[in-house]
Order: structure tokens, then sequence, then C-alpha cells
């Protein structure tokens, strides 16, 4: 059952709106911003949400006074939503104030809504709110079925590159057409990276000449890999794209080509059961690690019959 957010607005205003993570940090901050831009570029309102959790002791061992923290982090949520409409006029924005757990109150908020991406900043500050901190980022790329869109890094130029994972998979097909619709909106071009082993490259390095099945099985994945860019770019005749496979571990690789990025696109998990546990561990690198944003598609039930 939805839920009333806002005296101003309900869920069914804000369906496919951009949802932005906010705890008044200035990487919540950055992320806003973000969140505000592409807001606009999609033609969507935006939502700010600022979970309050209450369970939470003041610095000299007192309870935070309720009351004068509602007041004041209203205020501060509002200053941001009237910043959004200056920088953007024109651009609907609403906001909301929850009491509870950002893992449950965003989640809750985006079931309702079913927003187009949900937006979270690199870093909280912790001591009202861990709205923005790891273990809740980790949460919500773990479990949102919206595409996460985690804000690191300083702004890239107007015409930097979305750089997107492909390995093959079918998660890995929703994470090349998410970033061929970004890139093709925005009117910058993809790089659209493979690597072609996710086994150590010393395996590789003193594995005997009779092991080309390893290399044979590897072949046939980048062949699958590469017709997943190629079909996705055939609908995106507007997009420039950059076939790039390379010879490294996915992590290094995606981290290194990012940098000066305007975004990077992963998918959450990778292809077969015996690898998904490391690529499971490059989508979680590279949210914590990447220079620049990040957007992390999961994985769907039927994306993980066809691996």
């Amino acid at each position: 059952m939805s839920a009333d957010w806002s005296p101003d607005w309900s869920a069914a205003d804000a369906r496919e709106a951009v949802l932005a993570c906010f705890d008044g940090s200035e990487g919540g901050r950055r992320a806003v911003w973000w969140a505000a831009a592409e807001a606009v570029s999609r033609g969507r309102p935006l939502v700010i949400v600022w979970s309050l959790e209450w369970d939470i002791p003041g610095a000299r061992g007192e309870r935070l006074d309720s009351d004068s923290a509602v007041e004041s982090t209203r205020r501060v949520l509002d200053q941001v939503a009237e910043d959004c409409r200056s920088l953007h006029p024109g651009l609907t924005v609403w906001t909301t104030l929850p009491d509870g757990a950002p893992e449950v109150t965003v989640t809750d908020l985006a079931n309702d809504i079913a927003p187009a991406m949900v937006v979270a900043g690199a870093s909280g500050r912790g001591a009202l709110s861990r709205m923005l901190l790891g273990s809740t980022v980790a949460y919500f790329a773990r479990f949102l079925p919206q595409p996460l869109v985690v804000v690191r890094g300083e702004p890239a130029p107007p015409d930097a590159p979305v750089v997107v994972g492909v390995d093959g998979s079918g998660t890995s097909v929703r994470a090349v057409e998410f970033a061929l619709t970004f890139a093709e909106r925005h009117g910058v071009p993809v790089r659209a990276v493979h690597s072609w082993t996710d086994w150590p490259l010393d395996v590789y390095a003193t594995a005997p000449p009779a092991q080309v099945g390893l290399y044979h099985m590897d072949d046939a994945v980048q062949e699958v890999a590469r017709e997943q860019v190629e079909e996705a770019a055939r609908r995106h005749p507007n997009a420039t794209v950059q076939w790039d496979v390379v010879t490294e571990r996915p992590t290094h690789a995606l981290l290194e080509r990012s940098e000066g990025a305007r975004l990077l696109v992963v998918g959450s998990h990778g292809r077969g059961r015996m690898t998904r546990a490391l690529l499971g561990s490059v989508s979680h690198a590279v949210l914590y690690h990447a220079p620049c944003p990040v957007a992390v598609l999961r994985s769907r039930p039927e994306d993980l019959e066809d691996e």
C-alpha cells in the first residue's frame, strides 16, 4: 500500500522520478546536484529523501531533541530543494523526511514510486544519519531493483565518455542498454570494456599450451559480449561506441579506464556460478573506489536463468 510521503505530493505524482538520497553531507549534496541534472535530462521530477533515525545518542550521551532536530533538518532539506529549483528552473522538486533506517525508508519509497534510478553519495557524516555510509549503499546495490548511481569524484567535462563493463551475461545487457541510453541522451561517447579473462592473469601466464579450453571459453564469451554491444548500438544510432578488449583483471581495467569518465556502468553479477563471486566483488570495488559516478544494475531472475 502506498504511503503519503508529503502533503504536497503522492506516490502517483512521483512515478519514474529520479530519487536522490541526502543526509546533509557534502557527498550527499553532490549526489543531489547530480540527480537534479539527470532529472532535467529525463524530463522527470526529482524526489529528495532524508531518513532520520532516533535511536542514536547525542554527543554527551543525551538523546537528541527530536523536535529541534526535525526542524533543523527540514530547513536544510528545503534549502537544498530550493537550490535545485534555482539551478534548474522548471524542475519539479519534492522532498520527504521519513523516520527510520534508510534501508527501510528508501526501499519503501522506491517500491511506491518506481523511480527511474536511485542516486546516493559516496560518504555520509554519521552523527544524525548513516544514509550514505558504505553498508547502506551496499544494501541498495544488492536489493533495489532500480539502477543505483553512487556519485563519486569531481564533475567530469561535458564531453567525458560513459564507460561500461561488458561480460556477456544477462545483467550485462541491462548495463549496456543503460549506458547507451544515458550517453545518447547526454551526447557523449561510450567505451565498452571487456576483460577477456576472469581468471588471474598469472594462471594464463603459466598455463601449458594444451589448456586451450580456457582460451576457447574466453573467445566465445568475448563474441557474446561484442554482440551485446553491437545490438544495443543499433538501437541507439546516435551513440558513438568504442569496443575495448583488455587482458587485465576486470576491476583494474574498469577503474583505470573510468579516470575522467562521466559515468561508469556495471552489472551487479557476472556470468555463471563459478565467476559470480568474483564479479560481485568487481561491482563492490568500483562502488567504493571508482574516480567517477558509478551506476550499478542489479541482476534479475531472468538474467540469471540465461547465465
